[in-house]
C-alpha cells in the first residue's frame, strides 16, 4: 500500500489524452486519488484562477499544492519514491523515453484528433455522450466545435490524412509485435515513453469506437497493452517470469528498433523546422527570462510553420512546450559522464534521433506558476 494514504485529488476527464497519462501512473504506482470533471465548482472557482487557465490535468494534494502538466504530475511523485520508477537507470533507455514521449504527447496529436473527428459521424453518440459527461449537456457542443477546429494547425487534411493513418497502422503493428515479447517499452515495468504513448492510444485511439475497433481487430496485444497501463500495479499475466525491472545493462529490445525508426522517420523535418521557427522567434524579439511564450496563457501555439510529414507538404503549428519536453533529455544527458554521454549521442545518431535533442540554443521552456515561460541564462 502506497504511503499517500490520503487520496490525491485529479481533475481531468476519461476522453482526455494528458489526463490519462497522469491517472496511469497514479495507478501503477497505487497512489490514492479521486478524479473530478472540470464541471466542479471547485475547477473553476479554485483551480483555474490558480494556474490561469482552464486546462488538465491538474493535481491537487491533500495538503493543497497544485500541480498542472501530467509530466509534472509524474515528476512530483518521482521526487517522493514510488514503487516502479518511470525512469530507467540507463542513460540511453532514460534519454529514448523522454524521446517516444515526446512523440507520444506531440507527434501524435494528428492522429488521436484525426481518429476522434474526421469519422465523427461515425461515433457522434459516443463522443456526445462523454463530453457531455465531462462538460455537461450545455457545453459539449461548444468543446466538441473548438476540438474539432484544431485539426488545421495539427495539419490534419485530405492530404496529409492518408499518410496519418498509415502511420497508425505501421505504429500498430511495431508495437504488437514488441508487446508480444514483453510487458512495456523497455522491460518489466513501464517507463516515461509508455506514459507517453498512453495519452494517446487510450483517450483517443483505445477508446473512441472507430479507432479502437482498428486497434483491437489488427493489434490485440496493443489493446492489451492499453488495458495494462489502465489497470492497478504491474497487470502482467502473460509474463509470469519476466520480473518487474528495466532491461538490464541499459540494453534496447530489436523488436522497439522499429518504433525508434517510425519516429525518427515522422519526427523530421518537422521538428527541426519547429525549432527554427522559435530561434528566429527568440531571436527577432529576445524575450526576458521568464516571459510567457504566449500573450494569454490559454494560447499553446506562437505560430505556424511550413513544413512535412512522412514527405507530405504540411503546415504545422508551434507548441514551445515540446521545448519543455525535450529540454528533459538534454539535462538527463548533462548528467552523464563524458564517456556516457558520447556512447548515448552514438546511440541516438545510429537511429537518426541525433536532432531530436534540442541542445544548448540560448534559451528553453520552463514552467513557472504553472505558465510555459521562455528561460534565458
Amino acid at each position: 500500500m502506497s504511503s499517500h494514504a490520503q487520496p490525491q485529488t485529479l481533475y481531468g476527464v476519461p476522453h482526455s489524452l494528458y489526463t490519462g497519462i497522469a491517472r496511469c501512473y497514479l495507478r501503477t504506482q497505487g497512489i490514492a486519488y479521486s478524479e473530478i470533471p472540470t464541471t466542479h465548482a471547485d475547477f473553476s472557482q479554485r483551480i483555474v484562477p490558480a494556474i490561469q487557465r482552464s486546462i488538465i490535468p491538474v493535481l491537487e494534494t491533500p495538503q493543497g499544492e497544485i500541480v498542472q502538466d501530467s509530466l509534472d504530475i509524474i515528476d512530483h511523485f518521482e521526487a517522493q519514491g514510488v514503487p516502479y520508477s518511470a525512469y530507467p537507470a540507463g542513460l540511453l533507455q532514460r534519454v529514448l523515453s523522454v524521446i517516444i514521449a515526446y512523440y507520444g504527447t506531440q507527434a501524435m496529436l494528428p492522429h488521436a484528433m484525426h481518429y476522434r473527428w474526421s469519422y465523427r459521424d461515425q461515433q457522434d453518440d459516443f463522443l456526445r455522450d462523454q463530453f457531455a459527461a465531462g462538460a455537461g449537456e450545455a457545453m459539449a457542443d461548444k468543446i466538441m466545435a473548438r476540438m474539432n477546429s484544431y485539426l488545421p494547425q495539427l495539419g490534419v487534411d485530405e492530404h496529409t490524412i492518408p499518410e496519418i493513418e498509415a502511420s497508425f497502422l505501421q505504429l500498430l503493428n511495431t508495437l504488437n509485435a514488441h508487446f508480444a515479447e514483453h510487458p512495456y517499452l523497455f522491460g518489466g515495468r513501464p517507463s516515461l515513453a509508455d506514459y507517453g504513448l498512453i495519452g494517446p492510444l487510450f483517450a483517443h485511439l483505445g477508446r473512441d469506437p472507430v479507432p479502437g475497433h482498428i486497434m483491437k481487430t489488427r493489434a490485440p496485444k496493443v489493446f492489451r497493452w492499453v488495458e495494462r497501463m489502465t489497470a492497478p500495479g504491474l497487470d502482467t499475466p502473460e509474463f509470469p517470469d519476466y520480473g518487474d525491472d528495466y532491461l538490464a545493462d541499459d540494453a534496447i529490445p530489436a523488436t522497439l528498433e522499429p518504433l525508434l525508426q517510425q519516429i525518427a522517420d515522422e519526427s523530421f523535418p518537422m521538428l527541426t523546422d519547429k525549432l527554427a521557427f522559435m530561434d528566429g522567434l527568440i531571436e527577432k524579439y529576445q524575450p526576458a527570462d521568464g516571459q510567457p511564450v504566449s500573450p494569454k496563457p490559454h494560447q499553446r501555439y506562437v505560430g505556424v510553420v511550413d513544413t512535412a510529414f512522412r514527405g507530405m507538404p504540411v503546415k504545422a503549428g508551434v507548441q514551445p512546450y515540446l521545448l519543455y519536453v525535450l529540454g528533459k533529455a538534454d539535462r538527463m544527458l548533462a548528467e552523464g559522464s563524458a564517456e556516457e554521454q558520447a556512447r548515448v549521442r552514438e546511440a541516438l545518431a545510429a537511429r537518426g534521433l541525433a536532432e531530436a535533442l534540442p541542445g544548448e540554443r540560448g534559451y528553453s521552456v520552463d514552467r513557472r506558476n504553472h505558465i510555459e515561460v521562455w528561460a534565458r541564462p
